[in-house]
């Protein structure tokens, strides 16, 4: 699963491999010298930030590392320097199963839990360390209706079962079959409150015993 700590901590690998600081490499992907400064990755209020998509892909495409590289330097293993035990191997693309979120309302793709399930999958790939895409799934964004965030063709990694946290983006599945993307605003045993993407769009309240699964965008290819 990935951390507040291990994206962080392949920023720096990055730029060290760049030989630039934190501060040169947010320069050079042409965002503010300040945005991968330590001070900004925990808020005021104790809150850990994390680093945008959007950021981390302007400095993918600011050094030409590929996202295989960076999810490298997410790799414990790497964060560490340890070398690869003799017959292991750094995190390699892997299939996992790819949805359109239109389909992902209709019956039979997923089970109780919110885990892959069923027919009618496609696949695309991913970089996972081994073990750790297990129940790991895509899911194609198809229309407007998450812009600016997300747009049509974006592709979102859910990992179902994971911990969700308030601020965290998330991927909600009624039990009328209703599927949307939303940012955690909060949750009670009874409730679940959801902060739209879309400013357009009004935040939403559902009652717990409506919701069949919540899972947490951990990554989405922009």
């Amino acid at each position: 699963m990935l951390s507040h700590d291990s994206i962080w901590a392949a920023i720096d690998r990055l730029a060290e491999q760049h030989a630039l600081t934190p501060s040169g490499l947010a320069r050079r992907a042409g965002l503010d010298p300040t945005s991968f400064n330590k001070s900004k990755r925990v808020g005021a209020d104790g809150r850990m930030r994390w680093p945008s998509t959007e950021s981390i892909s302007k400095v993918l495409e600011a050094t030409g590392a590929s996202l295989d590289q960076f999810m490298r330097y997410v790799s414990p293993d790497s964060l560490r320097g340890n070398q690869l035990p003799e017959g292991s191997f750094p995190p390699q693309a892997s299939s996992i199963p790819l949805l359109g979120m239109a389909q992902a309302g209709a019956g039979g793709f997923f089970d109780d839990g919110g885990f892959p399930a069923g027919q009618g999958w496609d696949l695309v790939e991913f970089p996972a360390a081994p073990g750790r895409n297990n129940g790991v799934y895509a899911l194609e964004v198809q229309g407007e209706s998450m812009k600016p965030l997300y747009r049509d063709g974006d592709i979102l990694i859910v990992e179902p079962g994971a911990q969700v946290r308030r601020g965290d983006r998330v991927v909600v599945k009624t039990r009328e079959g209703e599927v949307m993307a939303k940012i955690l605003a909060r949750q009670s045993a009874k409730t679940i409150e959801l902060q739209s993407l879309n400013p357009e769009h009004p935040p939403r309240s559902l009652e717990m015993s409506d919701v069949e699964w919540v899972a947490r965008i951990i990554w989405a290819s922009q």
